[in-house]
């Protein structure tokens, strides 16, 4: 039985799944990064373009939560770079689940909450 406090989330991989303009930043298909519970991870030596991680980023608490099944975040994963010459297509993944505390995440003690 999971504790009152305990919450899940996935764990989410990020990717280039197609760039059909001109990439200026020189990123390729595949490159990817990791969002596990609350940290951004890169493979090792890589690096990820700030255009497209910021366009990302206001999607990726949501795709962490179980959403409702009609809800379109359960449905669509596609995110492009907001550059226009660059049409960078990136795919979010969920890759794993983790059970998180809310003491573990949170200064606030869940008992004072």
């Amino acid at each position: 039985m999971a504790r009152s406090d305990e919450f899940e989330l996935y764990d989410l991989k990020v990717s280039v799944e197609a760039i059909e303009g001109n990439c200026t930043c020189a990123m390729q298909v595949g490159d990817c990064f990791f969002l596990r519970g609350g940290k951004l991870a890169l493979p090792d030596g890589r690096d990820f373009c700030l255009y497209a991680l910021q366009a990302a980023i206001p999607l990726l608490p949501a795709k962490q939560r179980r959403n409702h099944p009609a809800d379109w975040m359960e449905t669509d994963a596609r995110v492009t770079c907001p550059d226009p010459a660059c049409r960078l297509i990136m795919r979010i993944e969920r890759v794993g689940a983790r059970t998180l505390r809310h003491d573990d995440v949170s200064p606030i003690p869940w008992e004072e909450l």
